[in-house]
């Protein structure tokens, strides 16, 4: 996708990728990854997800990366939050006590940015990318990330759907897409019904869910 569709698409308002509330699986299965811990989190693409919010009061430190200014923007001043907004290149850094969100492309990260980083929540960042941009996703992320890094992955596959993003991800291709550099646990795929609230707002036929973990090896 190109960057001026995700500005348009958030200039515009047209975000029904965002969810305004914190993810299920997030709460079911993040306990079992962190083990209770406190460590660094990093979120790519991270748009203005409540979920960062769940996981700060958790105590983890977050790192966000999110294209949009707008939606690093609109983060903090709806949760009645104020920023520290420092501009700069690669990006441009929101942060509030020990959370920060860096407007920039997720491309330009390099390993010193997430040596700290233990842990990766990725709800929304696999399925916003076309098929031939998810490769490219994941041998980034793989390059940025320490080893032993975990990751709670979220992804979604239907049938039909009229336009996309989301796309369609199957459990096939993150097998594919992450078996060579990760150790990986399938935890659950969950069929959503046509006449799910999130199905038909999304216009998707024969969708589900499945959560993934995973570790760098």
């Amino acid at each position: 996708m190109e960057h001026e569709f995700w500005h348009e698409r958030w200039s515009k308002k047209e975000i029904g990728f965002h969810e305004g509330t914190v993810n299920k699986y997030l709460y079911d299965h993040w306990p079992e990854l962190s083990g209770g811990g406190t460590e660094s989190v990093f979120v790519p693409l991270c748009g203005k997800a409540h979920d960062m919010w769940w996981l700060n009061d958790r105590g983890h430190p977050v790192l966000g990366v999110e294209l949009s200014k707008i939606a690093c923007k609109d983060f903090f001043e709806e949760a009645g939050e104020k920023a520290m907004v420092h501009p700069g290149e690669p990006f441009t850094t929101f942060r509030h006590d020990n959370l920060e969100l860096w407007a920039g492309d997720f491309f330009q990260l390099v390993p010193d940015d997430l040596k700290h980083i233990r842990l990766v929540y990725d709800r929304a960042a696999l399925i916003a990318l076309p098929q031939p941009m998810r490769k490219d996703y994941v041998e980034h992320l793989t390059a940025i990330i320490p080893e032993g890094t975990r990751i709670l992955l979220i992804t979604l596959d239907y049938k039909t759907r009229i336009t996309p993003p989301p796309f369609n991800v199957s459990d096939e291709e993150v097998r594919e897409l992450y078996s060579a550099d990760y150790d990986i646990e399938h935890v659950l795929t969950n069929t959503l019904p046509n006449d799910h609230m999130f199905t038909k707002r999304k216009g998707l036929i024969g969708a589900t869910e499945s959560v993934f973990r995973l570790t760098k090896r």
